[in-house]
This record gives C-alpha cells, sequence and structure tokens, in this order.
C-alpha cells in the first residue's frame, strides 16, 4: 500500500487525478495540500474538500502557498479549467474546511511520521514542495518519493515553447526541488504527451460510474474544447494522472537519470535543463510509457467509482 500526499491546483486534470487515487486499492490517500496555478489557493482549497467529499474519502486538506517563491502571482488558467477550475460546473462550497496547519508544516509533519513510506506527489507549482525542503532539511530523507508532474527533457514546452506550465509557474521552487537528487522522479511531457483521453473515453467512464465518472464527464467538455482548439486534438493529454499512476506502477515508464536545474530567467524561464556539470545528484526523468496499459488502468480504476 503506497501512502500518498497530492499536490494540487484543482483543475479538471487534477479532478482526474484525485479521484484515480480514491479508487486505486494500492494507494493510502494521507491528504491533500493545496497550490495556486490552475485556480487561486483558496478556490484550489476549496475544490480539493469538494473532491474529497464527492468520493467519500476523509482525507485532511491543508492550504500552501498563494505565490511563487520571488515572482509575482500568476492569473489562473481559466481559459484551460474554467473560472472555478471545473470547466462549466459552478462554484460550490464544501462542507469541511482545510487544517489550520500551513502545506509545507503538513508535509513535514506527515514525512516524519510515515518515515521511508510516504510518497508526495505534486500536480501543481512546487512552491509547497520547497518550502517544506527549506523548513527542514530531513524532508528530503524522510520521504520516500517525490514524484511530480512537471517538466519535459526532449518535448519542450506547453505553455511557452521551453517550459511546461507547472514548472514555469514557480521556476525557483522547481530548481529548488530539483536538488533532492534521486528521490525526485518528473513525470513530464516526454510521457504525458503519449496519452490522450477522448470524448468516448469520459463517456465510457460516466457509463460505468455515472455519479464520479459524470461529474468528470461534466467538467471534461470545456477541457476538451480547450484542446481541440488550442492543439487540434480529439482528447486530453493525461498529464495528473499519469503522475499519480507512476507513484504505484514505476515498472509502466522508462526513467532516465539525470542531473537537472531549471531556468529561471528570460525566453527560457521553466525549462527544464540537463545539467551535467552542475554537480546535482541526477534526478530520474521518465521518457518512454507503455502508454496503452497507463491508460487501461486509470479507465479501469475510475469504472469502479459509484
Amino acid at each position: 500500500m503506497t501512502k500518498l500526499i497530492i499536490d494540487t491546483d484543482p483543475g479538471i486534470d487534477d479532478a482526474m487525478a484525485i479521484f484515480y487515487a480514491a479508487a486505486a486499492p494500492e494507494i493510502e490517500l494521507l491528504g491533500l495540500t493545496t497550490i495556486f496555478g490552475n485556480v487561486t489557493t483558496p478556490m484550489a482549497t476549496r475544490n480539493a474538500l469538494r473532491l474529497l467529499e464527492a468520493v467519500g474519502v476523509d482525507a485532511p486538506v491543508a492550504e500552501g502557498a498563494h505565490q511563487p517563491l520571488n515572482l509575482p502571482p500568476f492569473p489562473p488558467s481559466a481559459n484551460v479549467h474554467g473560472a472555478e477550475g471545473f470547466g462549466d460546473i459552478p462554484a460550490s462550497t464544501p462542507k469541511g474546511r482545510a487544517l489550520d496547519e500551513d502545506a509545507a508544516d503538513f508535509l513535514i509533519r506527515m514525512a516524519r511520521t510515515h518515515k521511508g513510506e510516504l510518497v508526495v506527489c505534486p500536480i501543481g507549482p512546487l512552491t509547497n514542495i520547497a518550502i517544506a525542503m527549506q523548513r527542514d532539511p530531513e524532508f528530503v530523507s524522510n520521504v520516500k518519493a517525490i514524484v511530480i508532474m512537471g517538466g519535459s527533457l526532449e518535448e519542450g514546452g506547453n505553455i511557452t515553447p521551453h517550459a511546461e506550465a507547472n514548472i514555469y509557474h514557480d521556476p525557483h521552487a522547481a530548481d529548488v526541488v530539483c536538488t533532492a537528487g534521486n528521490k525526485v522522479v518528473l513525470v513530464g511531457l516526454d510521457v504525458t504527451h503519449r496519452i490522450l483521453c477522448t470524448p468516448d473515453d469520459f463517456s465510457q467512464i460516466a457509463a460505468k460510474a455515472p455519479n464520479l465518472g459524470g461529474m468528470l464527464q461534466d467538467m471534461s467538455h470545456f477541457y476538451l474544447k480547450f484542446y481541440l482548439e488550442v492543439a487540434g486534438l480529439n482528447g486530453c493529454s493525461l498529464h495528473d494522472p499519469t503522475a499519480v499512476i507512476a507513484c504505484t506502477h514505476p515498472e509502466l515508464f522508462e526513467m532516465r537519470s539525470v542531473a537537472m536545474s531549471v531556468s529561471c530567467e528570460g525566453d527560457t524561464s521553466g525549462a527544464t535543463l540537463s545539467s551535467p556539470d552542475s554537480g546535482r545528484v541526477p534526478v530520474r526523468v521518465c521518457v518512454g510509457v507503455e502508454a496503452d496499459t497507463v491508460k487501461a488502468l486509470f479507465l479501469e480504476r475510475l469504472s469502479t467509482l459509484s
């Protein structure tokens, strides 16, 4: 059983990832931490609470940083995920509330409590993870792994020609996290661009799981329209769920050990760069994926939801 915390900015594909984690029998979801990106951090907290309540998981939510380490705040990605984060689904107030403890302190505490067992899966900007590393020098040694949806080695970017969105929205934090060496797995565009979730896939999920699958299908219309208009694709890349799947099924990925740094300025800001002369311990970068198997696993797990 993998003890997992997802650091999230929900977000439609975040919802897909969280629902997957709730459905996967090999995952014990210990909580969510929230971050800006697809939405503001307070909206992310609201959406995270709402998703856990929808899926019936009693797990804590800890609110994280409201802006990047060094840069001014970015506007949310409303053109991709809608004004409230869930496409055309309107905002809704959850019954629960977040912890008084902030995200970085929650991560530090849980890493100590579950030393050597906790997997942290950030699927938004990496600010909370960098703050946890800065506050607690033992954080990296305490976690089992930090499995990140972000970056790319050879694929380029999706928000600029050079940068993937999660890294771009706090490159300084991402550069800090890249110093964590082989505890880090980057699940980036080199693999997530290989897996497409189509309108028919969302229909299949909704048919088998009318309640929660139907909720995802309702969210998907806005997201799929963006992919069609911007990229000409009849489907969305399976970004965040792929990172969660990599937490429990690393054998489905080809990984390469690469010393990494992140560009923090100019036109290349947010680019994840191979830096063999940096003296850094290599991180593990996913460069290949058994795409059909990952997608089938995603669809199979979601079909078990109510």
